[in-house]
């Protein structure tokens, strides 16, 4: 993937200035033509990418910038989303999608931005808590941000692209939420909702013109990966890969009209294993959890 290298100019919304030109349309068949092998043209698109301030979603925004897309930055972190805008020549547009009230003002200054969103990238998400004695708190968290930032989006840009036949939304899920996390039943349980959300989607809308892929990567170097205690250390540390590496198996994903973006491709081999044989990767991942237990005892 090829990120910007120079700063560029910050661009702001018809709000403060004139409205853009009218956007290039991402091409898409018409709804009655859609099928499964259908790509995004990605240059002229316009995007929308939350979490975007930095990790995974800073990654998704400099990849789309480079491939063309007309960015909007969303971040909870007013300086990073400004930051990443004025890197990428994008529009900041810092908020909190955790909240209905949120998702709708950004979908709101999005639109002033870009004419039309073309591509919505749900990638904001949290990981705190851990097990049943997490407060209800940190489960109302993780629902409202790792779920229902996905159902709220949808809910506001669905209307139109159903309307127009056309439409791309990106679901930031996780590995997890297609195997597990041990260590964190919210994160893995909110990532689970994510994903089984992104497939409903696909599966209703998609002959109406709706592309939907779900991102679903392992162990990625972030702050949130920094965070993740022990279990994440064990688990996922060895294998953890760059957040460009993860834009870059989306674009080529998008490119290929696929659901399921895997940048660890041994993903779709323990997603068959769970699914053929269960008991068995019950077990395994029980090991796991003991090999974690051990670790903790030894570094208390």
């Amino acid at each position: 993937m090829t990120a910007a290298t120079q700063p560029v100019s910050l661009q702001l919304c018809p709000r403060t200035q004139g409205r853009p030109e009218p956007p290039t349309p991402m091409i898409l068949p018409r709804a009655a033509r859609y099928s499964a092998e259908v790509t995004v043209e990605i240059a002229g698109a316009g995007a929308v990418i939350t979490g975007a301030g930095s990790g995974i979603g800073r990654a998704l925004a400099r990849g789309l910038a480079a491939a063309g897309a007309r960015v909007v930055v969303n971040d909870l972190n007013f300086e990073a989303a400004t930051a990443v805008a004025k890197e990428i020549g994008g529009y900041p547009a810092p908020g909190d999608v955790a909240t209905e009230a949120g998702v709708t003002a950004l979908i709101a200054t999005a639109r002033d931005c870009l004419g039309e969103i073309d591509i919505y990238c749900s990638n904001a998400g949290i990981a705190v808590g851990t097990g049943p004695d997490a407060p209800e708190s940190a489960w109302q968290q993780s629902w409202e941000v790792n779920v229902l930032a996905h159902v709220r989006a949808s809910r506001e840009l669905l209307p139109a692209w159903l309307e127009r036949g056309r439409g791309c939304f990106v679901v930031t899920a996780s590995a997890a939420g297609l195997l597990t996390m041990l260590g964190t039943a919210t994160y893995s349980v909110t990532k689970h909702a994510a994903e089984s959300y992104a497939e409903w989607l696909a599966a209703t809308y998609g002959h109406r013109g709706l592309v939907v892929h779900c991102i679903c990567p392992q162990g990625v170097r972030t702050n949130m990966l920094a965070q993740s205690g022990q279990a994440g250390q064990v688990v996922l540390k060895d294998s953890a890969i760059e957040p460009e590496q993860v834009a870059d198996a989306l674009l080529e994903g998008m490119a290929a009209g696929r659901f399921l973006i895997l940048p660890h491709p041994e993903v779709a081999t323990y997603y068959a294993m769970r699914a053929s044989n269960p008991d068995r990767w019950l077990r395994g991942m029980n090991r796991m959890q003991q090999r974690i237990e051990e670790v903790e005892r030894g570094s208390a």
